[in-house]
């Protein structure tokens, strides 16, 4: 009797460890789901590289006659431009430019040199040697739309990658005396590439002002009594530097 009641308790104990008891025993200690294991999804990449490409078209203002390489306005634009971008990211300057260059002779320089027309941002700063070289001015009506059409085709043919600047006022240089003809001149100048560039929704930055106070504050004159100094492209590029940076992050 004693016997028969030992082998049913055991059958009893043993049917409590069935497998479907032991499945719900794994089943709470939290084995994980197979869903566990799926290959994790790649997160989105914050920290791509990017490689800005920046071209200067000019004459002598851009290309920084008589102050340093690193002096001249593009180049101080594109150093400050490095600090408000991801660290990785890349800059590229470009500058087509050289002093005594009229409008016409900055055509005939980018027909033989055909820039691409991949560039994030085009600034394009040219006429003083029209008026210095007495061009007639309805060349310079004629071709500085014509310029900037070109500047635009650089900037992946899109106007909003377009800065135009105006003329700086070399009246107000020891070389320039204070000549009234000459600010004169610069004014009618800067008026017609303002009017176009509003009237066409491009982006122009009036620099002239500052070129305007070279004759009480020497410091903004470069050493050959003519040219801006690398202050006054300091002072350039802090117009400029946010509309640059707006137009970049767009």
């Amino acid at each position: 009797m004693k016997k028969k009641l030992y082998v049913l308790l055991m059958t009893v104990l043993c049917f409590g460890c069935s497998p479907s008891q032991e499945i719900n025993d794994i089943d709470n200690n939290q084995t994980p789901s197979p869903d566990t294991y799926k290959t994790p999804e790649k997160q989105e990449d914050n920290n791509t590289i990017t490689t800005y490409k920046f071209l200067a078209l000019g004459d002598s203002y851009t290309i920084g006659q008589s102050v340093c390489d690193s002096c001249k306005f593009p180049e101080q634009l594109k150093d400050s431009l490095i600090p408000k971008f991801n660290s990785d990211d890349t800059f590229e300057l470009k500058v087509i430019a050289t002093t005594g260059w009229t409008t016409s002779d900055l055509i005939q320089a980018l027909n033989i040199e055909i820039p691409s027309n991949d560039y994030n941002l085009v600034t394009l700063l040219i006429s003083v040697n029209n008026q210095y070289q007495n061009k007639p001015f309805s060349i310079y009506q004629m071709e500085f739309p014509s310029l900037v059409s070109k500047a635009i085709l650089y900037a992946k043919g899109d106007k909003k990658n377009l800065i135009v600047v105006s003329i700086p006022d070399y009246a107000f240089t020891p070389f320039g005396r204070g000549n009234q003809d000459i600010s004169n001149d610069i004014d009618k100048y800067n008026s017609f590439a303002k009017n176009y560039c509003e009237t066409n929704n491009i982006s122009f930055v009036n620099i002239t002002d500052i070129t305007r106070m070279g004759l009480d504050n020497t410091a903004l004159v470069a050493s050959d009594g003519l040219h801006p100094s690398e202050l006054a492209y300091s002072q350039f590029v802090q117009r400029i530097l946010p509309l640059a940076i707006e137009k970049l992050k767009d």
